[in-house]
């Protein structure tokens, strides 16, 4: 009696056990594969310090390689392929097919890609598949799906072939059959849906999510923007988008930016609730040095380590040389990472002789008080400061600065 009830205390034991490693690992947040894209049209020395610090947080690289635009026509990327190969790791090269372009020459286009995939694999680098980027109308995924099946075709068997999918597609019946004819895709979830909305709205992209992983029973990544970009001419018509380098046209510039907190709480919120199929991140873009629209890569790295992104502002006040009275103001990003720019500062002060506000602020002034209010997006990297107003005043109150971020 005593061996039977020893036997199933240790059956109970193990039960319990095996309970408990299960609801651990249901309730342990999913790990994500991380990988990246290299976007740049123009390659620079900037890329290779970049990727040495960008090793221990992408698992692949994804590089544009070809690009296809009414315009330009074909038009393949100088890349660096010798860093490439220095770098080692696994690729993808992106073809980016323009979408106002829904007919193009598949023999040509086909035959280029097989080539790259040669000439890259001849150089030794680790091709494992390509990505098409083409903003196919919803209306014409049928014809997009048939192009796709021809490429597949056409492929080595060692090759995956993956697509960049719209969020605009879930509504068409036509998208089951599209995904079945690639290994993986990729769901963008950053566009510039209009200029109030921004580049990101997370309620909308994890909704988009939660509804891709039940239309696909494929592999899936999701894109998320790791910069900003600016709109040149907004207006009824449209606007062009600036991002990496000047479009040097005339026009208002309005920025939009993604703050990092914004994200880090989305992917918090998306672990929550783990969608199948759902493998991992696709940054836009690899941050380089002189990028000022892209996240610097430490504060890419904290929002992939869930590592905390308190905003940490400091304003500095400069006296500007053989001008009694007379001080510069400066707003500095003092914390560990990338944040916008601070909503309103708040100086307690009186006797104003004169003040003003510089960049991306406008000025409110009472006899006792400035407040300089921010009119537009940008996002300051950690270390860097902007400017903020300047101010003759014959009294300040010490500790008077508030600022709200």
């Amino acid at each position: 009696m005593k061996r039977w009830a020893a036997a199933l205390l240790l059956v109970l034991l193990a039960f319990g056990a095996w309970l408990a490693g299960r609801h651990q690992a249901l309730s342990a947040p999913p790990v994500w594969d991380q990988q990246v894209y290299l976007w740049q049209r123009v390659w620079s020395a900037q890329h290779a310090p970049a990727l040495a610090a960008s090793r221990d947080l992408f698992s692949s690289l994804r590089i544009l390689a070809l690009q296809l635009h009414p315009r330009e026509g074909l038009r393949v990327m100088p890349v660096d392929t010798a860093l490439l190969k220095q770098d080692g790791r696994p690729l993808w090269l992106v073809a980016r097919l323009d979408g106002s372009q829904p007919r193009w020459d598949e023999e040509r286009l086909y035959s280029r890609l097989l080539q790259l995939v040669q000439q890259y694999r001849a150089a030794g680098l680790p091709v494992v598949g390509i990505e098409i980027d083409h903003d196919a109308a919803t209306a014409r995924l049928p014809q997009y799906h048939d192009a796709l099946r021809r490429l597949r075709r056409q492929l080595p068997a060692d090759v995956q072939l993956s697509i960049t999918a719209l969020p605009a597609w879930l509504d068409s019946p036509q998208l089951p059959a599209l995904l079945r004819q690639v290994d993986s895709s990729v769901l963008q979830l950053h566009a510039v849906l209009s200029p109030q909305q921004g580049l990101f709205d997370s309620r909308l992209a994890l909704r988009w999510t939660q509804r891709y992983a039940q239309v696909t029973d494929k592999p899936f990544r999701i894109a998320l923007p790791a910069y900003g970009m600016g709109l040149v001419g907004v207006d009824a018509q449209g606007a062009q988008v600036e991002s990496e380098a000047s479009l040097r046209v005339a026009g208002s510039l309005r920025e939009l930016t993604v703050a990092p907190q914004h994200i880090a709480d989305f992917l918090q919120r998306l672990s929550a609730h783990p969608q199948p199929h759902l493998q991992g991140v696709v940054w836009f873009r690899l941050p380089l040095a002189g990028d000022r629209r892209a996240w610097s890569m430490n504060t890419l790295r904290r929002v992939i380590r869930q590592q905390p992104l308190h905003s940490r502002w400091q304003v500095k006040m400069r006296p500007q040389p053989q001008q009694n009275g007379l001080y510069d103001l400066i707003i500095a990003n003092d914390g560990p990472a990338d944040a916008p720019l601070p909503t309103a500062v708040t100086l307690a002060a009186g006797d104003c002789l004169a003040a003003d506000a510089v960049g991306r602020y406008r000025l409110d002034a009472t006899a006792t008080q400035l407040r300089f209010i921010r009119t537009g997006d940008e996002l300051v990297r950690a270390g860097q400061s902007r400017p903020l107003g300047w101010l003759r005043c014959q009294h300040l109150t010490p500790g008077g600065i508030r600022v709200t971020p």
